[in-house]
């Protein structure tokens, strides 16, 4: 057997397997969005439409707010945890890392119990200003949501990032007079752009399409992936639904190729 033919024999699984899980069912979901009374200008409407271009801008918006917050967050925790030793240092890397293992759902349902109606901070607030805050059913309900599970996401990565840093670099710098701001300005942040960019578009991807915490708080308001599921579900909208569906698969492959080009090959396991 040939080289040139042992190479195509493994091609053919691979072949196979793009092919059906990946070309067909986007190729359906593609004909499926053209398939209703309006044809192509179903995908037309997801712009047009003031409820769908509502709703697509507040996905947005609140994946970009979420995204932000958690590479801040991560960020500094991140610095801190990798360079600093001390007693109970790995319990705590395990607690901020421990919503991984939670699905949507269950974030969702410790958000309303944080800040629903009968939850800790509306309890808390009665008593303490006699106006009960509820918030977990909210835009900011479901950015706490969507910051608690997107944090061990970037964190890990993050540390990951920082324990590669060349400490020569840091050094030349204190050497040159530089103060701690300036080398975390000059030196530090620049050294872990890549793994922002890698981080911050799984991030900002993940929060796109998360349907689990959506679906237990998005009571108020509308995001993609609810929206999507109410007009799949309530309204047998299959068209709108998977026009829908490849729009927000669009914005999510547009942000990762965006951050494909700025981080090369750190972003490859974001596709």
């Amino acid at each position: 057997m040939s080289k040139k033919t042992f190479i195509g024999l493994c091609f053919v699984p691979l072949a196979i397997l793009v092919a059906a899980f990946f070309v067909l069912p986007m190729a359906r979901l593609v004909v499926t969005g053209a398939s209703g009374h309006d044809g192509l200008r179903t995908y037309a409407a997801i712009l047009l439409d003031p409820r769908y271009r509502a709703t697509l801008i507040n996905t947005i918006l609140l994946a970009t707010a979420t995204t932000l917050a958690t590479l801040v967050i991560s960020t500094i925790s991140g610095l801190f945890l990798q360079r600093h030793h001390f007693p109970g240092r790995a319990v705590l890397i395990a607690m901020l890392t421990f919503p991984l293992a939670f699905p949507g759902v269950v974030v969702g349902f410790m958000i309303i119990l944080l800040a629903g109606r009968q939850g800790l901070i509306g309890d808390v607030t009665l008593r303490l200003l006699g106006d009960k805050q509820v918030f977990a059913y909210s835009l900011q309900g479901l950015f706490l949501g969507y910051l608690y599970f997107s944090i061990p996401r970037v964190i890990l990565t993050i540390m990951a990032a920082v324990e590669k840093l060349d400490p020569s670099l840091e050094e030349a710098a204190r050497a040159l007079g530089a103060g701690p701001w300036r080398v975390v300005r000059d030196v530090v942040l620049p050294a872990l752009a890549p793994a922002f960019i890698a981080s911050g578009a799984i991030a900002f991807a993940t929060a796109m399409g998360a349907f689990g915490t959506a679906f237990t708080l998005a009571t108020d308001i509308d995001v993609l992936p609810m929206l999507i599921y109410t007009e799949f579900t309530l309204s047998a909208n299959f068209a709108v639904a998977a026009a829908l569906s490849v729009g927000l698969g669009l914005v999510t492959w547009a942000i990762l190729a965006l951050a494909r080009s700025f981080g090369g090959n750190t972003v490859a396991a974001a596709g």
